[in-house]
C-alpha cells in the first residue's frame, strides 16, 4: 500500500497529463466519505495540511492564506463550504492547490480536504445532471455526477465554489 507522501508524489506527477478524446482526467478527493472530482489541468499541486495565517473579517469557511513560493494563496475548507460537519486535519488532511480561472482574473487557491483518492478519465458525456432540490444553494457547486468502479463521483465547478 502507498503511503500518503508516494500517493500525492504519483499524482503530482500525473497532473496534466489528459487524455486526447472527449475525456477529461479528473483528480478525485474525499470528503465526509462521499468522493469529489476537479479537473486534474486546474490542480497544481498537493501537499500536506500546514497551519495558514488568518484573515480577519473572511467567512467562516476561509481558513486562511499561505505563501506558497512568493504566491499569497487563500486556503478554503471544503467541508465548511459545503456545510459539511468539520473534523480535525489529520495526517491524511491535504491542500489541493488550483487555478480557477474567473472572468475578471485568474487566481490560485487551496482547498482542504480529508484526502486524495484517484485520478479518472471521464468523458463529458457520461456526467449526469444534478437531481434538482428546489433551489439548494449546494447544487449550485456541482457540474455533473458521474459513475466511476460502481461508485458515485461529485464532478465540482471550481468557480461558483470557489467565488468569494
Amino acid at each position: 500500500m502507498l503511503n500518503e507522501t508516494a500517493l500525492q508524489t504519483a499524482l503530482n506527477q500525473r497532473l496534466g497529463h489528459g487524455e486526447a478524446h472527449d475525456e477529461k482526467q479528473y483528480l478525485t478527493f474525499l470528503m465526509a466519505g462521499e468522493e469529489y472530482g476537479v479537473d486534474i489541468l486546474s490542480v497544481q499541486e498537493i501537499r500536506g495540511w500546514s497551519s495558514a495565517t488568518a484573515i480577519p473579517n473572511s467567512p467562516s469557511f476561509v481558513k486562511g492564506a499561505i505563501n506558497l513560493r512568493g504566491t499569497i494563496v487563500p486556503i478554503i475548507d471544503l467541508r465548511l463550504r459545503f456545510g459539511i460537519e468539520p473534523i480535525a486535519y489529520g495526517p491524511l488532511t491535504v491542500v489541493i492547490v488550483v487555478k480557477v480561472d474567473f472572468k475578471e482574473q485568474s487566481k490560485t487557491m487551496g482547498i482542504v480536504v480529508d484526502g486524495v483518492s484517484d485520478v479518472y478519465s471521464i468523458s463529458e458525456d457520461t456526467a449526469k445532471d444534478v437531481p434538482d432540490f428546489q433551489e439548494s444553494s449546494s447544487s449550485q457547486y456541482v457540474d455533473g455526477l458521474v459513475n466511476v468502479s460502481e461508485k458515485m463521483v461529485v464532478l465540482l465547478n471550481l468557480q461558483k465554489t470557489l467565488q468569494i
